[in-house]
Order: C-alpha cells, then structure tokens, then sequence
C-alpha cells in the first residue's frame, strides 16, 4: 500500500463520458488524480468532479504529447500512473504495483493490455505493452505518429497483469477518432525515409498486403477466432482502418505526383 501512496494517475480527456466512470472506479485508492480535458461537451467532467480527489485542468488540445508534458507540471508525487481514459486497472495489477519493491535505479514500469470488446477481454490484440508508471522527474513525453510515447530515462520492467482496454464509445465517434488518426499516420508513414520505419509500417506502405495480414494476424495468430464474435468484431475493425489508411496512402501519393508533374 505504501507505494500506492507515491503515485498519482494521470488521464487526458475529450468526451469520455461512457468510459472514465470505469476508470475512476478503479483509481480510489490515489489521493490525487489529474486530468487533463480538451474542454468536453459531454458528462465528462460532470462525473470526474464526482470523485473528490480528482483535479481537473482545461487545455486546448495541440498533441498527445503536449497535453501529457502539461499533465505532468501539474503532479508533485514522485511517481506518475499514466492512463487513457478508456483503461482499466484490474485488481491484480493493482496488488501488484502495491508490491512492488523499492529500487532507486528503477524508473519505470511496463504494462501489457488486453483489448476489450462490449466489455469482454480478448485473447490477443495488437497493442503492445506500454511504460505507465513512472519516475515524474526522468518522464518527457514525444509525439509518435497519432500515438505517442513516454521516454524515462534508466532501468525499466514489465508488470506482470494486465489492463484493460475497455472503450464503450459509440461506433460514429469510432470513426471519427479514427479518420483523424489515419491523417496523421498516412503523414508518418509518406514523410519517414523507409529505413527509418517500423515494420509493421513498411508493410502498411505497401497498402495492398496489410489489410490481409491484420485480419489473418487477429484471427490466427493471436487466436482472435477462438473469442467467437467479439474476437471478429475486433478483427474486422482492425481491417476497416487498414483499408483507409490503404486509401488515404494512394489518395496522398497521388496528389502528391500530381502536383509534382503540375509544377515541372
């Protein structure tokens, strides 16, 4: 319990309402919890204020990376539990971090996730795992594509439970977060020399294979067929985006050509 003591959880929002209950729900241990909201229109913030210890502060959103830079100038505690507001925390993570040792050349800690669908937990999903809890002082965060990523210096672990990815927001705002994030991933992926690709992106750069081996990938690979229709659900939403980003990618290469053969 003493290093629970030590930690504050920090959440960006933007019209979470049918997520962060959950997500709070499993945060009442801290004494304080940040979050930064890009001014939501929903019952957002309505909600967080029904928990007490929660602190919120408005900011335009500019990126992933500044709103979580911004978040951390606002924590004194000396260790930072990062968290969208669409995870949450299972009881056996949670024990596990009120365990954990004291180690002064330890700076961070890995997650794994498990990919939910209408609330089941999948068996496998794409999403790696992630630095979550960390030392305030020795995290900066960058942008990385639409994602982004926190970089802590020194030692690092991986915890061994999970969290759950659980989003419950409808299937229009889906779409909508997704035609932003494929805009800024069909940048990525045009503007980064290739050697300098993941991957799992110089696949996508090829445009016609990747939509078949993401859905070969969820289904078998990670045993996706064996949730029945959850597992599909989640494997055909996979597929969608890799197809628009398939189209976005031909859609910007050919704008660029044309605007290319315009200017000679």
């Amino acid at each position: 319990m003493y290093f629970l003591e030590k930690i504050t959880p920090l959440i960006l929002t933007y019209n979470e309402a049918p997520n962060i209950s959950r997500t709070l729900q499993c945060l009442t241990w801290a004494k304080q919890i940040v979050v930064i909201d890009s001014y939501s229109t929903d019952e957002t913030l309505n909600i967080c204020y029904s928990y007490p210890q929660v602190q919120v502060f408005q900011r335009k959103f500019d990126s992933f990376a500044g709103q979580c830079n911004y978040g951390l100038e606002k924590i004194v505690s000396e260790w930072v539990l990062s968290l969208d507001a669409d995870y949450v925390l299972t009881n056996e993570l949670i024990n596990e971090i009120k365990t954990l040792p004291e180690e002064a050349d330890l700076n961070s800690y890995s997650a794994k996730f498990k990919y939910c669908v209408f609330g089941k937990p999948l068996r496998g999903t794409l999403l790696p795992p992630r630095k979550v809890l960390y030392r305030r002082e020795k995290a900066t965060y960058k942008d990385d594509g639409h994602a982004h990523r926190v970089l802590v210096e020194g030692k690092s672990r991986i915890l061994l439970a999970y969290i759950h990815h659980d989003d419950r927001k409808s299937l229009s705002r889906w779409f909508w977060a997704q035609d932003r994030y494929i805009a800024i991933e069909t940048k990525k992926i045009l503007e980064t020399p290739v050697s300098e690709l993941s991957l799992s992106d110089r696949i996508r750069k090829q445009k016609i294979f990747a939509p078949f081996i993401i859905l070969i990938y969820c289904l078998i690979l990670k045993g996706g067929i064996l949730d029945g229709w959850h597992g599909c659900y989640y494997a055909f939403q996979r597929v969608l985006v890799e197809i628009l980003l398939s189209i976005r990618l031909i859609e910007s290469e050919k704008l660029q050509y044309t605007d290319s053969s315009t200017k000679q």
